[in-house]
């Protein structure tokens, strides 16, 4: 039978358009469908907009260090919108590269809801169209939990497009969108309060992480309120909103911000139409090379529902491009060892086993552990302290995780993360000579364990 296209893809998120590129470079003919918007949750209401928000409240950091450096400074006055008025500039310069990438590589762009009509058939806007394969890379959308009042919260899709920074921050939630977007709210000048239903946030990180981040946020004056759940949300004459605890408080607040999960956008995707199923959790089941139960039907990205972090979805799209139309180049993509960041304040940088994860898989350990005042930081008043901790196999001697709290935590764990695939040893590590004076030094000074 002959098709429309070798492959349609279903979203122009990172994935989509990865995988639709290349298989496009690769010969192929491709089309893919986008209903919102070029980039996906990255580019638009993700980790790039809000890292250009993060660098926004760090200026306040700066400011403040600057006196020790001899800089005299009047007090610095921050305005919203212009923040937000050249982060949306620079999103439309970028949804304007992804456009280009897609057409200057032969793909059709199609911008409309797709649906799928059959396991080889997609409808976009009323046209049908037929392809030997189908990609599914629509991504995820944040959920608010079915409260009395959820309707006067906000996600991260609405944070991004707030017409002024409201002046009292609700964050709801425990994992990293929640402390990266409480440290950009109080960090550019708002009264915040973090509250999580657990004991502590950042579940499945490394207790020492955790345990290091809210003590440097406690410094900072970020209100942390911990085991704090929202029963309701009401709107009081004024404007303003009322949150009421389950353990019957009341909290007032300006915006109440919901960071508590994401789901896979499958809406009105038409699976019932192609026999994909969901797994358990509500996500598209795949096997190891992405195809759903239609063997026609493929799925990357957060809509799987394993690694959900932008550089794996790229991963997963070149992987599927390649298995499908350069065989001979492909290779699986490795879920071991993903250098991850949490760009909180202080950021987190994180790669390979926690200790709790090293101790349950049966390794016998030696713990690695430092905690110390930055060097930039010791011509100021301000006592944050960076932590940098190497899980050890004991018998083998080779690095099973490594992880730091403190400024560029990100840029210095990429290159851990080299050597960790690499399969480094503590001894390789001890004796490669560090770059002085830098914190990232102390990854390889580190002689003596602490337990």
């Amino acid at each position: 039978m002959a098709y429309d296209f070798d492959l349609f893809v279903i979203g122009a998120g990172s994935g989509g358009v990865r995988a639709a590129r290349f298989a496009a470079g690769f010969g192929a003919k491709v089309a893919v469908a986008e209903s919102r918007y070029l980039g996906g949750t990255c580019v638009n209401v993700g980790c790039v907009p809000k890292k250009l928000l993060v660098y926004g409240a760090h200026v306040a950091d700066e400011l403040e260090q600057a006196a020790g450096y001899g800089w005299s400074l009047e007090e610095g006055h921050f305005d919203w919108g212009t923040l937000i008025a050249n982060k949306n500039r620079e999103i439309e310069r970028l949804n304007g590269i992804y456009r280009n990438l897609l057409v200057n590589s032969g793909v059709t762009l199609l911008q409309g809801h797709a649906r799928l009509t059959g396991a080889n058939e997609v409808e976009v806007e009323g046209q049908r169209y037929s392809a030997r394969h189908i990609l599914i890379a629509t991504g995820g959308w944040p959920q608010v939990p079915d409260i009395p009042g959820k309707e006067l919260a906000i996600t991260s899709n609405e944070a991004f497009y707030l017409k002024s920074l409201p002046r009292r921050v609700l964050v709801v939630g425990g994992g990293y969108i929640a402390v990266e977007f409480a440290g950009i709210f109080q960090g550019l000048g708002a009264a915040t309060s973090l509250l999580y239903r657990g004991d502590l946030f950042l579940r499945g990180f490394d207790g020492s992480v955790r345990t290091h981040l809210k003590e440097e946020l406690e410094k900072r004056g970020l209100d942390l309120q911990f085991n704090a759940d929202i029963q309701h949300i009401d709107k009081l004459e004024d404007g303003s909103l009322k949150a009421t605890l389950k353990d019957g408080r009341e909290l007032q607040a300006d915006c109440v911000f919901y960071a508590t999960g994401r789901r896979p956008m499958l809406d009105n995707l038409g699976l019932e139409n192609t026999g994909v199923e969901l797994d358990e959790r509500g996500y598209i089941r795949v096997d190891e090379q992405y195809q759903t139960t239609a063997p026609s039907v493929l799925a990357i990205g957060d809509v799987i529902g394993r690694v959900q972090l932008t550089p794996v979805a790229l991963a997963e799209g070149m992987a599927v491009a390649r298995r499908l139309f350069k065989p001979e180049q492909y290779r699986p993509v490795d879920y071991q060892n993903i250098p991850t960041a949490v760009f909180s304040q202080p950021p987190i940088g994180t790669v390979g086993l926690t200790e709790e994860q090293a101790l349950a898989a049966g390794h016998k350990v030696q713990i690695f552990e430092s905690r110390f005042r930055a060097m930039k930081l010791t011509l100021t008043d301000i006592q944050e302290k960076t932590l940098m901790k190497l899980v050890v196999d004991a018998d083998t001697d080779k690095v099973l995780g490594c992880h730091m709290v403190g400024p560029d935590a990100g840029e210095i764990i990429q290159g851990l993360g080299i050597a960790l695939k690499a399969g480094a040893t503590k001894q390789q590590f001890d004796e490669t000579i560090g770059v002085h004076p830098t914190a990232a030094e102390e990854f390889v000074t580190l002689r003596t364990a602490s337990r």
